[in-house]
């Protein structure tokens, strides 16, 4: 699905991402670990087309992503929800929820009724400006809008910041069902071990810009977690 081979980015003369190397199964959420600033965050806005890359190869099914604009990424279905959600918050819910058909490829004009299915909770603020609702259904609202443009992956990074336990729980059954049910690709750059542990089937590990580790979420060990993950 996504096949990322000797990714290296730089900020200014810092090397952020070394070498980069990593496999995304399709129909499978897979989590990127790591502790803050080795470069999780980096990688999904290179993958996104919002950093530039130094070099390396960046394959989506059989395309190549670098040299794509971001939103020619999203139009062949790359969906993304950045850190800290980015909504529009002078929008109303349903006017942001409507900007992702923009990227649609089969030029659907109304949001699909499913995403009401799965955050009820949209459906019931649809004129409420984006910046009124709660953190946790602001994070609801990011997640409904890059499903809006029907992805074929769906990246979130570190969708549970700053949200409640029984919103953490919601986001985490939408996961599950979204790979479960639809057979959508998750990729999650998650903090929380305990979550990942939960929505995930794969794990890449990294550490000051490199990918240290990687296998099926059982193989996450304590040996693991305590080497790459503990503060």
């Amino acid at each position: 699905m996504l096949n990322i081979s000797g990714l290296n980015q730089f900020y200014g003369q810092s090397h952020i991402l070394w070498d980069l190397d990593l496999e995304i199964e399709p129909a499978s959420c897979t989590c990127i670990m790591g502790r803050n600033g080795v470069g999780k965050t980096t990688l999904l806005k290179c993958i996104m087309g919002i950093l530039p890359t130094r070099s390396g190869s960046m394959r989506f099914g059989e395309t190549e992503l670098s040299t794509l604009a971001t939103e020619q990424r999203a139009r062949i279905g790359i969906g993304y929800v950045p850190q800290g959600r980015e909504i529009f918050s002078q929008l109303s819910v349903e006017e942001n929820l409507r900007i992702g058909l923009a990227a649609r490829s089969d030029g659907t004009k109304e949001v699909p009724g499913f995403i009401y299915e799965l955050f009820p909770v949209l459906q019931e603020m649809l004129g409420r400006r984006g910046g009124d609702l709660s953190g946790g259904q602001q994070q609801q609202l990011a997640i409904g809008r890059a499903l809006a443009i029907d992805p074929k992956i769906l990246i979130l990074d570190e969708p549970n910041e700053g949200i409640q336990p029984n919103i953490v729980k919601q986001i985490g059954d939408v996961i599950t069902h979204l790979v479960s049910d639809k057979k959508l690709t998750v990729v999650i750059v998650e903090q929380k071990l305990g979550f990942a542990r939960r929505v995930g089937q794969y794990f890449h590990l990294m550490e000051k810009g490199r990918a240290m580790a990687s296998g099926s979420i059982d193989q996450l060990s304590d040996d693991l977690v305590g080497k790459h993950l503990s503060v």
